[in-house]
Protein backbone atom coordinates (compact mmCIF):
# COMPACT_ATOMS: atom_id res chain seq x y z
CA UNK A 1 0.00 0.00 0.00
CA UNK A 2 1.87 3.03 -1.29
CA UNK A 3 -0.22 5.71 0.39
CA UNK A 4 0.14 3.88 3.70
CA UNK A 5 3.94 3.83 3.34
CA UNK A 6 3.98 7.59 2.83
CA UNK A 7 1.58 8.18 5.72
CA UNK A 8 3.74 6.07 8.02
CA UNK A 9 6.82 7.99 6.94
CA UNK A 10 5.27 11.41 7.43
CA UNK A 11 3.82 10.58 10.83
CA UNK A 12 7.12 9.29 12.20
CA UNK A 13 9.56 12.05 11.28
CA UNK A 14 11.47 13.09 14.42
CA UNK A 15 13.13 16.48 14.62
CA UNK A 16 16.20 15.30 16.49
CA UNK A 17 16.89 12.83 13.66
CA UNK A 18 16.98 15.55 11.01
CA UNK A 19 20.38 16.76 9.82
CA UNK A 20 21.52 20.31 10.39
CA UNK A 21 21.24 20.85 6.63
CA UNK A 22 17.61 19.73 6.57
CA UNK A 23 16.68 21.85 9.57
CA UNK A 24 18.35 24.90 8.03
CA UNK A 25 16.58 24.32 4.73
CA UNK A 26 13.22 24.00 6.48
CA UNK A 27 13.83 27.32 8.23
CA UNK A 28 14.88 28.96 4.98
CA UNK A 29 11.68 27.71 3.32
CA UNK A 30 9.65 29.19 6.18
CA UNK A 31 11.35 32.58 6.07
CA UNK A 32 11.10 32.80 2.29
CA UNK A 33 7.41 31.86 2.46
CA UNK A 34 6.59 34.28 5.26
CA UNK A 35 8.05 37.30 3.46
CA UNK A 36 6.13 36.46 0.30
CA UNK A 37 2.91 35.90 2.26
CA UNK A 38 3.26 39.27 3.97
CA UNK A 39 3.88 41.21 0.76
CA UNK A 40 1.45 39.09 -1.23
CA UNK A 41 -1.29 39.88 1.28
CA UNK A 42 -1.38 43.38 -0.21
CA UNK A 43 -2.40 42.12 -3.66
CA UNK A 44 -5.97 42.57 -4.88
CA UNK A 45 -6.56 38.83 -5.23
CA UNK A 46 -5.44 38.25 -1.62
CA UNK A 47 -7.68 41.04 -0.34
CA UNK A 48 -10.73 39.62 -2.11
CA UNK A 49 -10.19 36.15 -0.67
CA UNK A 50 -9.37 37.46 2.80
CA UNK A 51 -12.40 39.72 2.99
CA UNK A 52 -14.70 36.95 1.83
CA UNK A 53 -13.41 34.51 4.42
CA UNK A 54 -13.17 36.94 7.34
CA UNK A 55 -16.71 38.14 6.72
CA UNK A 56 -17.92 34.63 7.47
CA UNK A 57 -17.18 35.47 11.11
CA UNK A 58 -15.62 32.25 12.29
CA UNK A 59 -13.47 31.70 15.38
CA UNK A 60 -10.36 33.82 15.86
CA UNK A 61 -7.82 31.02 16.07
CA UNK A 62 -4.88 31.76 13.78
CA UNK A 63 -3.13 34.83 12.41
CA UNK A 64 -3.57 36.18 8.89
CA UNK A 65 -0.15 37.49 7.89
CA UNK A 66 -1.23 40.79 6.37
CA UNK A 67 0.12 43.31 8.89
CA UNK A 68 -3.19 43.74 10.71
CA UNK A 69 -2.62 40.99 13.32
CA UNK A 70 -6.24 39.89 12.91
CA UNK A 71 -7.19 36.26 13.23
CA UNK A 72 -9.73 33.90 11.71
CA UNK A 73 -10.45 30.18 11.89
CA UNK A 74 -7.52 27.82 11.51
CA UNK A 75 -8.68 26.58 8.08
CA UNK A 76 -9.48 30.06 6.78
CA UNK A 77 -6.12 31.39 7.99
CA UNK A 78 -4.42 28.66 5.99
CA UNK A 79 -6.55 29.62 2.98
CA UNK A 80 -5.69 33.33 3.30
CA UNK A 81 -1.99 32.80 3.85
CA UNK A 82 -1.73 30.13 1.17
CA UNK A 83 -3.31 32.29 -1.50
CA UNK A 84 -1.32 35.38 -0.47
CA UNK A 85 1.97 33.50 -0.57
CA UNK A 86 1.33 32.41 -4.17
CA UNK A 87 0.07 35.76 -5.46
CA UNK A 88 3.48 37.16 -6.44
CA UNK A 89 4.85 34.04 -8.17
CA UNK A 90 7.92 34.59 -6.04
CA UNK A 91 7.63 31.41 -3.97
CA UNK A 92 9.88 28.37 -3.95
CA UNK A 93 9.79 25.38 -6.29
CA UNK A 94 10.68 21.70 -6.14
CA UNK A 95 11.96 21.35 -9.70
CA UNK A 96 11.36 17.62 -10.40
CA UNK A 97 7.69 17.79 -9.35
CA UNK A 98 7.20 21.43 -10.47
CA UNK A 99 5.36 22.13 -7.21
CA UNK A 100 5.47 25.34 -5.21
CA UNK A 101 5.54 23.51 -1.87
CA UNK A 102 5.70 26.40 0.60
CA UNK A 103 2.36 27.96 -0.35
CA UNK A 104 0.50 24.71 0.36
CA UNK A 105 2.66 23.05 3.03
CA UNK A 106 3.42 25.98 5.33
CA UNK A 107 0.01 27.66 5.78
CA UNK A 108 -1.32 24.57 7.60
CA UNK A 109 1.88 24.37 9.66
CA UNK A 110 1.68 27.96 10.87
CA UNK A 111 -2.09 28.02 11.40
CA UNK A 112 -2.34 24.74 13.30
CA UNK A 113 0.85 25.34 15.31
CA UNK A 114 -0.56 28.65 16.54
CA UNK A 115 -4.03 27.29 17.22
CA UNK A 116 -2.87 24.12 18.94
CA UNK A 117 0.15 25.52 20.85
CA UNK A 118 2.63 23.32 18.97
CA UNK A 119 6.41 23.52 19.30
CA UNK A 120 8.98 24.70 16.82
CA UNK A 121 10.27 21.14 16.48
CA UNK A 122 6.77 20.02 15.54
CA UNK A 123 6.71 22.72 12.86
CA UNK A 124 10.02 21.62 11.39
CA UNK A 125 8.89 17.98 11.21
CA UNK A 126 5.60 18.95 9.61
CA UNK A 127 7.38 21.08 7.02
CA UNK A 128 9.71 18.24 6.04
CA UNK A 129 6.75 15.84 5.85
CA UNK A 130 4.75 18.13 3.60
CA UNK A 131 7.61 18.77 1.20
CA UNK A 132 8.31 15.03 1.03
CA UNK A 133 4.79 13.89 0.22
CA UNK A 134 4.00 16.70 -2.22
CA UNK A 135 7.24 16.11 -4.11
CA UNK A 136 6.65 12.39 -4.44
CA UNK A 137 3.03 12.78 -5.50
CA UNK A 138 4.06 15.38 -8.07
CA UNK A 139 6.93 13.39 -9.55
CA UNK A 140 4.64 10.41 -10.04
CA UNK A 141 2.50 12.31 -12.58
CA UNK A 142 5.02 14.67 -14.18
CA UNK A 143 5.53 15.94 -16.79
CA UNK A 144 2.50 14.54 -18.63
CA UNK A 145 -0.22 15.90 -16.35
CA UNK A 146 1.18 19.43 -16.41
CA UNK A 147 -0.45 20.47 -19.66
CA UNK A 148 -3.86 20.59 -17.96
CA UNK A 149 -3.21 20.42 -14.23
CA UNK A 150 -1.40 22.91 -12.00
CA UNK A 151 0.62 20.53 -9.84
CA UNK A 152 0.60 22.84 -6.81
CA UNK A 153 -3.17 22.55 -6.73
CA UNK A 154 -3.22 18.80 -7.34
CA UNK A 155 -0.20 17.00 -5.89
CA UNK A 156 0.40 19.92 -3.55
CA UNK A 157 -2.82 19.09 -1.72
CA UNK A 158 -1.18 15.88 -0.50
CA UNK A 159 1.65 17.98 0.92
CA UNK A 160 -0.85 20.18 2.71
CA UNK A 161 -2.56 17.12 4.15
CA UNK A 162 0.75 15.61 5.27
CA UNK A 163 1.98 18.80 6.95
CA UNK A 164 -1.39 19.36 8.61
CA UNK A 165 -1.52 15.80 9.90
CA UNK A 166 2.04 15.93 11.25
CA UNK A 167 1.64 19.30 13.00
CA UNK A 168 -1.67 18.18 14.49
CA UNK A 169 0.10 15.11 15.88
CA UNK A 170 -1.93 12.45 14.08
CA UNK A 171 -0.65 8.88 14.19
CA UNK A 172 0.08 6.93 11.01
CA UNK A 173 -3.43 5.50 10.68
CA UNK A 174 -5.09 8.89 11.05
CA UNK A 175 -2.54 10.43 8.67
CA UNK A 176 -3.56 7.83 6.09
CA UNK A 177 -7.20 8.88 6.46
CA UNK A 178 -6.15 12.53 6.21
CA UNK A 179 -4.32 11.92 2.93
CA UNK A 180 -7.42 10.20 1.57
CA UNK A 181 -9.63 13.18 2.40
CA UNK A 182 -7.07 15.69 1.13
CA UNK A 183 -6.46 13.79 -2.09
CA UNK A 184 -10.09 13.59 -3.06
CA UNK A 185 -10.17 17.42 -3.13
CA UNK A 186 -7.30 18.02 -5.57
CA UNK A 187 -7.90 20.54 -8.36
CA UNK A 188 -6.37 23.34 -10.41
CA UNK A 189 -6.61 23.84 -14.18
CA UNK A 190 -4.27 25.98 -16.32
CA UNK A 191 -7.00 27.57 -18.46
CA UNK A 192 -6.82 30.81 -16.44
CA UNK A 193 -3.43 31.64 -17.95
CA UNK A 194 -4.96 32.64 -21.28
CA UNK A 195 -6.55 35.65 -19.58
CA UNK A 196 -4.07 36.22 -16.76
CA UNK A 197 -6.90 35.55 -14.30
CA UNK A 198 -6.51 35.18 -10.52
CA UNK A 199 -7.20 31.44 -10.30
CA UNK A 200 -3.64 30.34 -9.53
CA UNK A 201 -3.73 31.80 -6.02
CA UNK A 202 -7.05 30.05 -5.43
CA UNK A 203 -5.35 26.72 -6.16
CA UNK A 204 -2.80 27.30 -3.40
CA UNK A 205 -5.28 28.64 -0.86
CA UNK A 206 -7.76 25.85 -1.46
CA UNK A 207 -5.05 23.18 -1.19
CA UNK A 208 -3.89 24.57 2.16
CA UNK A 209 -7.50 24.76 3.35
CA UNK A 210 -8.19 21.20 2.21
CA UNK A 211 -5.14 19.93 4.10
CA UNK A 212 -6.24 21.54 7.37
CA UNK A 213 -9.81 20.40 6.89
CA UNK A 214 -8.71 16.83 6.15
CA UNK A 215 -6.46 16.66 9.22
CA UNK A 216 -9.14 17.81 11.65
CA UNK A 217 -11.66 15.46 10.03
CA UNK A 218 -9.24 12.57 10.43
CA UNK A 219 -8.66 13.43 14.08
CA UNK A 220 -12.43 13.23 14.60
CA UNK A 221 -12.62 9.78 12.98
CA UNK A 222 -13.63 10.75 9.43
CA UNK A 223 -12.37 8.20 6.90
CA UNK A 224 -10.88 8.65 3.44
CA UNK A 225 -9.60 6.41 0.67
CA UNK A 226 -6.57 4.50 1.97
CA UNK A 227 -5.22 4.00 -1.57
CA UNK A 228 -5.88 7.53 -2.79
CA UNK A 229 -2.59 7.64 -4.71
CA UNK A 230 -2.29 4.14 -6.18
CA UNK A 231 -5.92 3.02 -6.32
CA UNK A 232 -7.78 2.09 -9.50
CA UNK A 233 -9.70 5.37 -9.31
CA UNK A 234 -7.07 7.24 -7.36
CA UNK A 235 -4.98 10.32 -8.06
CA UNK A 236 -2.21 8.88 -10.22
CA UNK A 237 -4.45 7.07 -12.70
CA UNK A 238 -6.76 10.08 -12.87
CA UNK A 239 -3.83 12.27 -13.92
CA UNK A 240 -2.32 10.06 -16.64
CA UNK A 241 -2.59 6.63 -18.19
CA UNK A 242 0.85 5.42 -17.14
CA UNK A 243 1.91 6.99 -13.83
CA UNK A 244 5.55 6.90 -12.76
CA UNK A 245 4.85 4.55 -9.87
CA UNK A 246 8.45 4.24 -8.70
CA UNK A 247 8.64 7.97 -7.96
CA UNK A 248 6.20 7.56 -5.07
CA UNK A 249 8.54 5.52 -2.91
CA UNK A 250 12.02 5.22 -4.39
CA UNK A 251 14.69 6.37 -1.95
CA UNK A 252 12.14 6.90 0.82
CA UNK A 253 14.09 7.49 4.03
CA UNK A 254 17.38 8.14 2.23
CA UNK A 255 17.21 11.91 2.59
CA UNK A 256 14.46 14.44 2.07
CA UNK A 257 12.93 16.23 -0.90
CA UNK A 258 13.24 19.53 0.96
CA UNK A 259 17.02 19.27 0.79
CA UNK A 260 16.84 19.90 -2.97
CA UNK A 261 14.42 22.81 -2.90
CA UNK A 262 14.80 25.87 -5.15
CA UNK A 263 14.16 29.53 -4.32
CA UNK A 264 13.29 32.38 -6.64
CA UNK A 265 15.35 35.54 -7.11
CA UNK A 266 12.89 36.69 -9.80
CA UNK A 267 9.16 37.32 -9.25
CA UNK A 268 7.79 35.25 -12.12
CA UNK A 269 7.23 31.72 -13.38
CA UNK A 270 10.18 29.45 -12.60
CA UNK A 271 10.26 28.18 -16.19
CA UNK A 272 11.59 31.61 -17.20
CA UNK A 273 14.40 31.63 -14.65
CA UNK A 274 17.08 29.84 -16.67
CA UNK A 275 16.64 32.30 -19.53
CA UNK A 276 16.48 35.20 -17.09
CA UNK A 277 19.71 34.17 -15.41
CA UNK A 278 21.38 33.72 -18.80
CA UNK A 279 20.34 37.22 -19.86
CA UNK A 280 21.41 38.67 -16.51
CA UNK A 281 24.87 37.11 -16.81
CA UNK A 282 25.33 38.17 -20.45
CA UNK A 283 24.10 41.68 -19.71
CA UNK A 284 26.54 42.11 -16.84
CA UNK A 285 29.50 40.53 -18.62
CA UNK A 286 29.17 42.33 -21.95
CA UNK A 287 27.35 45.52 -20.89
CA UNK A 288 24.74 45.05 -23.61
CA UNK A 289 21.52 46.99 -24.09
CA UNK A 290 18.51 46.84 -26.40
CA UNK A 291 20.11 49.09 -29.01
CA UNK A 292 22.97 46.60 -29.46
CA UNK A 293 20.90 43.71 -30.74
CA UNK A 294 18.84 42.67 -33.74
CA UNK A 295 17.15 39.68 -32.14
CA UNK A 296 17.09 37.15 -29.32
CA UNK A 297 16.49 33.40 -29.63
CA UNK A 298 15.39 31.53 -26.52
CA UNK A 299 15.74 27.75 -26.74
CA UNK A 300 13.38 26.01 -24.31
CA UNK A 301 11.86 22.65 -23.40
CA UNK A 302 8.32 21.54 -24.18
CA UNK A 303 6.74 22.65 -20.89
CA UNK A 304 8.32 26.09 -21.02
CA UNK A 305 7.12 26.54 -24.59
CA UNK A 306 3.46 25.70 -24.01
CA UNK A 307 3.26 27.40 -20.63
CA UNK A 308 5.03 30.75 -21.00
CA UNK A 309 5.58 31.37 -24.72
CA UNK A 310 3.36 34.46 -24.72
CA UNK A 311 4.44 37.23 -27.07
CA UNK A 312 1.63 39.64 -26.15
CA UNK A 313 0.70 39.48 -22.45
CA UNK A 314 -2.04 41.96 -21.62
CA UNK A 315 -1.84 42.37 -17.85
CA UNK A 316 0.73 42.12 -15.03
CA UNK A 317 -0.05 38.50 -14.18
CA UNK A 318 0.18 37.52 -17.82
CA UNK A 319 3.63 39.09 -17.94
CA UNK A 320 4.80 36.74 -15.18
CA UNK A 321 4.01 33.93 -17.62
CA UNK A 322 5.61 35.50 -20.68
CA UNK A 323 9.22 34.48 -21.21
CA UNK A 324 9.44 37.25 -23.80
CA UNK A 325 8.49 39.94 -21.30
CA UNK A 326 10.72 38.51 -18.58
CA UNK A 327 13.84 38.33 -20.75
CA UNK A 328 13.23 41.72 -22.38
CA UNK A 329 12.72 43.24 -18.95
CA UNK A 330 15.91 41.70 -17.66
CA UNK A 331 17.81 43.21 -20.58
CA UNK A 332 16.55 46.68 -19.69
CA UNK A 333 16.50 46.62 -15.87
CA UNK A 334 19.01 43.93 -14.88
CA UNK A 335 16.57 42.43 -12.39
CA UNK A 336 12.95 41.28 -12.31
CA UNK A 337 11.37 41.93 -8.93
CA UNK A 338 7.76 42.54 -8.03
CA UNK A 339 8.00 46.18 -9.12
CA UNK A 340 8.65 45.07 -12.70
CA UNK A 341 5.27 43.38 -12.96
CA UNK A 342 3.04 46.36 -12.26
CA UNK A 343 0.42 47.95 -14.48
CA UNK A 344 2.49 51.12 -14.86
CA UNK A 345 5.56 49.11 -15.93
CA UNK A 346 4.50 46.31 -18.25
CA UNK A 347 3.92 48.51 -21.32
CA UNK A 348 7.39 50.07 -21.27
CA UNK A 349 8.07 50.91 -24.97
CA UNK A 350 11.65 49.67 -24.96
CA UNK A 351 10.69 46.36 -23.37
CA UNK A 352 7.80 45.85 -25.78
CA UNK A 353 10.05 46.61 -28.73
CA UNK A 354 12.61 44.06 -27.52
CA UNK A 355 9.83 41.50 -27.08
CA UNK A 356 8.98 41.84 -30.78
CA UNK A 357 12.53 40.71 -31.60
CA UNK A 358 12.42 37.57 -29.45
CA UNK A 359 11.92 34.14 -30.97
CA UNK A 360 11.06 31.21 -28.68
CA UNK A 361 12.26 27.86 -30.02
CA UNK A 362 11.22 24.49 -28.63
CA UNK A 363 14.57 22.76 -28.85
CA UNK A 364 14.86 18.93 -28.76
CA UNK A 365 18.29 19.25 -27.15
CA UNK A 366 16.90 21.34 -24.31
CA UNK A 367 13.93 18.99 -23.97
CA UNK A 368 16.34 16.06 -23.71
CA UNK A 369 18.06 17.73 -20.76
CA UNK A 370 14.78 17.84 -18.83
CA UNK A 371 13.83 14.32 -19.89
CA UNK A 372 17.16 13.02 -18.58
CA UNK A 373 17.13 15.04 -15.35
CA UNK A 374 13.87 16.65 -14.22
CA UNK A 375 15.72 18.90 -11.77
CA UNK A 376 17.06 20.84 -14.79
CA UNK A 377 14.62 23.43 -16.15
CA UNK A 378 17.21 24.56 -18.68
CA UNK A 379 17.09 27.23 -21.40
CA UNK A 380 19.59 28.71 -23.84
CA UNK A 381 19.67 32.38 -24.82
CA UNK A 382 21.26 33.50 -28.08
CA UNK A 383 21.68 37.26 -28.60
CA UNK A 384 22.15 38.46 -32.16
CA UNK A 385 24.11 41.73 -32.10
CA UNK A 386 24.36 44.45 -34.71
CA UNK A 387 28.12 43.94 -34.84
CA UNK A 388 27.45 40.27 -35.65
CA UNK A 389 29.36 39.18 -32.56
CA UNK A 390 26.57 36.94 -31.29
CA UNK A 391 26.45 35.89 -27.65
CA UNK A 392 24.93 32.77 -26.17
CA UNK A 393 24.61 31.04 -22.83
CA UNK A 394 22.85 27.86 -21.78
CA UNK A 395 21.78 27.65 -18.16
CA UNK A 396 20.82 24.34 -16.57
CA UNK A 397 20.67 25.61 -13.00
CA UNK A 398 19.74 29.28 -12.53
CA UNK A 399 20.35 31.19 -9.33
CA UNK A 400 18.24 29.70 -6.54
CA UNK A 401 18.60 26.05 -7.58
CA UNK A 402 20.41 23.69 -5.17
CA UNK A 403 23.60 23.71 -7.24
CA UNK A 404 23.49 27.52 -7.53
CA UNK A 405 21.84 28.31 -4.21
CA UNK A 406 20.45 31.32 -2.47
CA UNK A 407 22.05 31.45 0.97
CA UNK A 408 20.31 32.09 4.28
CA UNK A 409 21.59 35.66 4.05
CA UNK A 410 20.11 35.98 0.56
CA UNK A 411 16.76 34.84 1.94
CA UNK A 412 16.98 37.29 4.85
CA UNK A 413 17.54 40.10 2.35
CA UNK A 414 14.61 38.92 0.25
CA UNK A 415 12.40 38.64 3.33
CA UNK A 416 13.25 42.17 4.43
CA UNK A 417 12.63 43.57 0.96
CA UNK A 418 9.13 42.09 1.03
CA UNK A 419 8.12 42.32 4.68
CA UNK A 420 9.27 45.85 5.45
CA UNK A 421 6.39 48.13 4.75
CA UNK A 422 3.87 45.54 5.92
CA UNK A 423 5.52 45.24 9.32
CA UNK A 424 8.14 47.54 10.82
CA UNK A 425 11.84 46.77 11.13
CA UNK A 426 11.62 45.77 14.78
CA UNK A 427 8.92 43.22 14.05
CA UNK A 428 10.64 41.79 10.98
CA UNK A 429 13.91 41.40 12.88
CA UNK A 430 12.10 39.48 15.60
CA UNK A 431 10.42 37.26 13.03
CA UNK A 432 13.78 36.39 11.48
CA UNK A 433 15.13 35.49 14.92
CA UNK A 434 12.01 33.45 15.71
CA UNK A 435 12.42 31.32 12.58
CA UNK A 436 16.19 31.08 13.01
CA UNK A 437 15.75 29.63 16.51
CA UNK A 438 12.56 27.69 15.90
CA UNK A 439 13.70 24.39 17.38
CA UNK A 440 14.04 26.15 20.75
CA UNK A 441 10.40 27.35 20.78
CA UNK A 442 8.14 25.23 23.05
CA UNK A 443 4.88 27.02 22.13
CA UNK A 444 4.57 28.79 18.80
CA UNK A 445 1.42 30.68 19.74
CA UNK A 446 3.12 32.27 22.74
CA UNK A 447 6.29 33.06 20.78
CA UNK A 448 4.41 34.58 17.84
CA UNK A 449 2.22 36.72 20.11
CA UNK A 450 5.35 38.29 21.59
CA UNK A 451 6.60 39.22 18.13
CA UNK A 452 3.43 40.68 16.57
CA UNK A 453 1.69 41.98 19.69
Amino acid sequence: MTTKMLADFAANIICDDLSDKTVRMAKQCMLDWLGIALRGSQEKSSSIIRNMLVEQGEHEQATIFDGSNRKTSVANAAFCNGSASHSLDFDDLHNPSIIHPACVVLPPVFAIAETEHKSGKDMLCATVAGYEISGRAGESVMPESYFFWHTTGTAGTFGAGASAARILGLDADATLQCLGSAGTQVSGLWEFLKEGAMSKVLHAGKSAYAGVQAAYLARAGFTGATKILEGEKGFCRAMLAKPHWSKLTEGLGEGYKIDNNSFKPYACCKHAHAALYAMQVLRQKYNICAQDLTGIDIHVNHITNFLINNAQPHNPYGCKFSIQYCVAGMLKWGEMGIEHFRANTIDDPEVRDTMSKIKVIEDPAIEAIHATDTSKLASKVVIHRRDRQDLQLQVDYPKGDPTNPMTWEDTVDKFNSLALGVWNEATTSKLIALIDNLEKIPDFQVALAKVIK
